[in-house]
């Protein structure tokens, strides 16, 4: 089963399963999915041949991990996700966890992104038992460089606090600010190769898609 299948069936117990949400909280969250895909954010993230902006961040157990470090080793596999409360980042980063030996074999590193705090990333890794790093960008200052970076309706944001997801604490009193569920493929000398960005939180980069343009990597020197 592919991840997008995952993806589906998963957002289909949300809807028609045995415990699925209350009609009124699924149109309030599709009607902000309507309005985030109409901003044409997605279409004007960075793509393709721009250059990766440099960062550096902490990750889950206090290290700071900068981008032109791990260039310096290979190609990277940078995936941006919204945080330990969501269902979808957490199927998404265990499928990318499944494959992390293919994307290591072929010279890359994965590097996972959030806006949550360290102690938050660190409870994901463990409990995901996740080996790649998982980076926090606390008021996504590293995702609204890259052109992803958003801030929830207040309506929505209503409806997370209702779920108890505590994005006011979790991300570091940046309750509304997320990212684009975005992953990129970056090249040694930092020039995004391959970029998959959507404003559909439901949908998320596909694992042999990334492993086919790890591989591409080799035409494009």
């Amino acid at each position: 089963m592919s991840l997008q299948d995952e993806l589906r069936d998963l957002r289909d117990l949300y809807e028609n399963g045995p415990g699925k949400l209350p009609a009124e909280l699924i149109e309030i969250m599709d009607r902000g999915g309507s309005e985030l895909a109409a901003s044409g954010l997605a279409e004007r993230a960075l793509g393709p041949g721009a250059r990766a902006p440099r960062f550096t961040l902490p990750a889950a157990d206090g290290e700071r991990i900068a981008l032109d470090a791990l260039l310096a080793e290979g190609p990277v596999v940078l995936t941006f996700y919204r945080g330990a409360w969501c269902p979808y980042c957490n199927l998404a980063l265990r499928s990318l966890q499944m494959h992390q030996d293919a994307i290591a074999s072929r010279g890359a590193r994965l590097v996972a992104v959030s806006p949550q705090i360290p102690d938050e990333t660190l409870s994901l890794t463990e409990k995901e038992q996740l080996t790649f790093a998982v980076l926090s960008d606390i008021g996504s200052d590293v995702a609204r460089r890259f052109g992803i970076a958003f801030d929830l309706s207040d309506e929505l944001g209503e409806v997370y606090d209702r779920f108890g997801f505590e994005l006011q604490r979790v991300n570091g009193g940046h309750a509304r600010t997320l990212p684009l569920p975005a992953t990129y493929v970056i090249d040694r000398s930092g020039v995004i190769r391959w970029a998959f960005v959507r404003s559909d939180y439901t949908v998320r980069a596909e694992p042999a898609d990334i492993l086919a343009a790890l591989d591409a990597l080799d035409t494009l020197d």
